[in-house]
């Protein structure tokens, strides 16, 4: 991520939320938090989007894809990281590259968690701004500000109040491919050692692909030719996993993973829109458990 400056992802995906909101997956995803967490002029691609009719003109044509594609992948993701978060709930929640995730102020199943938010400064100072009067669900919400690239993410845990000795559920979200494999390898190992008996990870990743790596091309040109600017110019894609490498990283930090599907396949079993089939397909979510009893 970016040195400086707020993310740009964390607005598209927060756009793509509001999108999915109340139209896909209805009984199984709502998001009303996130039209709240964004500002007057990034709705208006929201609003189009959701209105359902194909703008004219070409640069407004092209919002209008870019903020139904979002909302088709960031569905499907949202909802198996919720899932496994109910299915775990522990006291302590901490979000990995939080951005403008709206969990704390949307699941009230989070009402006995303490949800600890780690982003780079900037971000969360941005998120911060963008909160406004939104009242958490969650018990309590503590921001903690650590550029993961740079900054260890264990002492910035501890001086916020998270316990080590308590289970924990993690979410890393749209984190991993920003983060090279050093990075990757270095955050495991600082969530396995925060990670109580009993803890819960859930990871989402992106499986290494060439026709992706091009397809970002081609809308990084359609940025350019449309005088927009290129969402991905300050947060480059610097790490793809496969599955079997993900699978041995997190199993030798002693987080075993019980479960891991792409996209696409989620969409699937919940019947939502599939046709961005290549960015769903590369698309991960996985979950790995510590064990409720140490066999140390």
């Amino acid at each position: 991520m970016a040195a400086r400056g707020a993310s740009r992802t964390a607005v598209l995906v927060c756009q793509g939320r509001a999108v999915a909101h109340g139209r896909i997956a209805p009984d199984r995803f709502a998001d009303p938090a996130a039209m709240e967490l964004l500002r007057p002029q990034e709705r208006i691609a929201v609003e189009s989007a959701r209105g359902g009719v194909a703008p004219q003109g070409w640069t407004d044509r092209m919002d209008f894809e870019s903020m139904n594609a979002m909302a088709e992948v960031i569905a499907p993701r949202t909802v198996a990281i919720d899932d496994a978060v109910r299915d775990r709930l522990h006291p302590q929640l901490v979000i990995l590259g939080a951005g403008l995730d709206g969990r704390a102020w949307r699941m009230p199943e989070l009402a006995a968690t303490d949800v600890y938010e780690v982003d780079h400064p900037a971000s969360q100072q941005d998120k911060r701004d963008r909160c406004g009067t939104l009242r958490p669900l969650a018990r309590s919400v503590r921001f903690v500000p650590v550029d993961l690239s740079r900054e260890p993410l264990g002492p910035a845990l501890a001086a916020a109040g998270h316990d080590a000795a308590q289970a924990t559920t993690w979410i890393w979200e749209g984190v991993v491919p920003y983060l090279d494999r050093a990075e990757v390898r270095a955050t495991a190992a600082v969530i396995a050692e925060r990670s109580a008996p009993g803890s819960r990870l859930i990871l989402n990743y992106q499986s290494p692909s060439a026709a992706a790596w091009f397809g970002r091309l081609v809308a990084r040109a359609m940025a350019i030719a449309a005088r927009r600017p290129d969402p991905f110019a300050r947060e480059p894609r610097r790490s793809a996993w496969k599955p079997g490498a993900m699978r041995a990283l997190l199993a030798a930090a002693g987080l075993p993973v019980s479960s891991d599907d792409d996209l696409l396949t989620l969409a699937r079993r919940l019947h939502t829109p599939a046709r961005h089939t290549l960015s769903l397909r590369n698309g991960r979510v996985a979950v790995a458990d510590r064990a409720a009893t140490s066999t140390a």
